[in-house]
């Protein structure tokens, strides 16, 4: 006998975190997925403590090439069916491409995608059985086109989102919900590991709260992408309206080289 879960990846703090808490008074079981214990142990603590509900926490980097299968299957070994999908594991790293960490490059491009490929693929068959689920993938606004220093990063966050709304046309009154999430810049510990600390984006960061509940509020109403804070909801628009070129420059400028 197997019970539904929600499982969160990238659950330690910003999003994730914020994520957690509101998916928790749902009182399905959870899973905090990331690779800091201390932190998913301290909120799995707190969550169940205010819930009254099963925490499961399992640390995993998810940038290891096959990780996914290893966190699918301690789901597994738990007895537990994901009913929600969360990803929302993710970093960038800002440098011009040439002189960027390769090894980094290719950990962000693993993570970033292909984690999140496999995750959503080996969770989809249980849902389409059920014929219940849900998918939220976090993109981001930069997913809308080319950013210069963060050029890996933005093409992998295109590719959720175009991956995310394809999968949710295929989903389409099947009873699986898949959402896209584009926030703008966010006070978590991004800035820190993509090196923009104190750059123009830094400081126009939104809450990961404000994120989350816009994000929690897309999914179950079945909205396929939302773009999260007020400033940042017209540059879709914004992205169709001005020449491909110039936003790309307006871009560059922006990361602050």
């Amino acid at each position: 006998m197997t019970t539904l879960a929600t499982v969160i990846t990238g659950a330690s703090g910003g999003i994730g975190e914020a994520l957690a808490r509101l998916f928790a008074p749902e009182q399905q079981a959870l899973v905090l997925v990331a690779r800091s214990k201390d932190k998913l142990d301290a909120l799995a603590k707190e969550l169940n403590s205010k819930h009254g509900i099963k925490v499961h926490v399992i640390v995993q980097d998810l940038q290891e090439i096959g990780a996914a299968a290893n966190l699918m299957n301690e789901i597994s070994n738990l007895k537990l069916s994901v009913d929600t999908l969360v990803n929302n594991a993710g970093f960038g790293v800002s440098a011009p491409f040439a002189k960027a960490d390769a090894a980094k490059t290719s950990g962000m491009m693993q993570l970033n995608m292909v984690a999140l490929t496999e995750l959503t693929h080996m969770a989809l068959p249980a849902m389409l059985e059920r014929g219940h689920g849900r998918i939220m993938n976090i993109a981001s606004v930069v997913a809308f086109q080319p950013c210069p220093y963060f050029a890996v990063y933005a093409a992998s966050k295109a590719y959720v989102l175009s991956f995310t709304e394809a999968l949710a046309e295929e989903m389409r009154g099947r009873g699986i919900l898949v959402t896209a999430v584009c926030p703008g810049s966010t006070d978590t510990g991004f800035h820190s590991v993509a090196n923009t600390k104190g750059s123009l984006v830094d400081k126009m960061a939104e809450s990961p709260l404000m994120v989350a509940e816009e994000a929690y509020k897309a999914l179950n109403n079945g909205k396929t992408v939302v773009v999260t804070g007020l400033l940042n909801k017209p540059l879709p628009l914004v992205n169709r309206l001005v020449p491909r070129k110039a936003m790309t420059w307006a871009t560059s400028k922006l990361m602050g080289r």
